[in-house]
């Protein structure tokens, strides 16, 4: 972690205290930000974005908030997020705001997904791999998230010792709500070093 990732972790823990348990963890090659283990934003390259659902996002839209984008096959794809700039961290106030915002809308959509919406019915996951989940403890699309592909990998490793890179990427796909081979570039490199270094025989003693 670098230290301008560590200082946006530390000023988001304290600008948005008053909003729940703040927590925070690796995810997808930067950070997601949580208030009471609902994910509402994401620390990438040293930066805080915001989660807008369809909602609050014409909000954000309306100070000119940058998106967060990817490049999904040599194409630009913008993401739900938005970027806080220097000028919001000044106005506490606002940026309190706008992030009670951002959890309620990610709380909505929490209870609409967990009315609606199971793990075989995610992107790369099916019957099969919904059991396994199950047997590892993951019940449904809002306990995936929140571990995150590799927790998530990890506890099906436990329970099924060959469990493959893809199905490591096809979770992460999952999370993301998208075919695992439209993952970026990116965080499916990182991905597969992070289960290489995983899958590595222990040295012998």
């Amino acid at each position: 972690m670098n230290q301008l990732c560590k200082k946006r972790i530390l000023q988001s823990k304290v600008s948005f205290s008053s909003l729940g348990e703040i927590t925070t963890r690796s995810q997808f090659g930067g950070y997601s930000i949580a208030a009471n283990k609902t994910i509402f934003g994401l620390i990438s390259n040293g930066e805080l974005y915001l989660r807008a659902n369809k909602r609050c996002e014409p909000h954000f839209l309306a100070l000119n908030m940058p998106h967060l984008v990817y490049t999904k096959r040599g194409m630009p794809v913008p993401l739900s997020y938005y970027l806080v700039g220097e000028v919001l961290w000044e106005e506490p106030t606002q940026l309190l705001k706008l992030a009670k915002m951002s959890l309620e809308g990610a709380e909505q959509d929490k209870s609409e997904r967990e009315h609606c919406t199971r793990l075989k019915d995610l992107p790369n996951l099916n019957h099969d791999l919904e059991r396994m989940l199950w047997k590892a403890g993951i019940k449904n699309a809002d306990e995936l998230q929140q571990h995150g592909a590799k927790e998530s990998y990890l506890k099906l490793k436990a329970v099924s010792k060959h469990a493959s890179v893809n199905i490591l990427l096809a979770l992460a796909g999952a999370i993301c709500r998208t075919h695992q081979a439209a993952l970026p570039k990116g965080v499916r490199n990182e991905l597969i070093e992070w289960y290489k270094h995983h899958s590595a025989p222990l040295p012998k003693t």
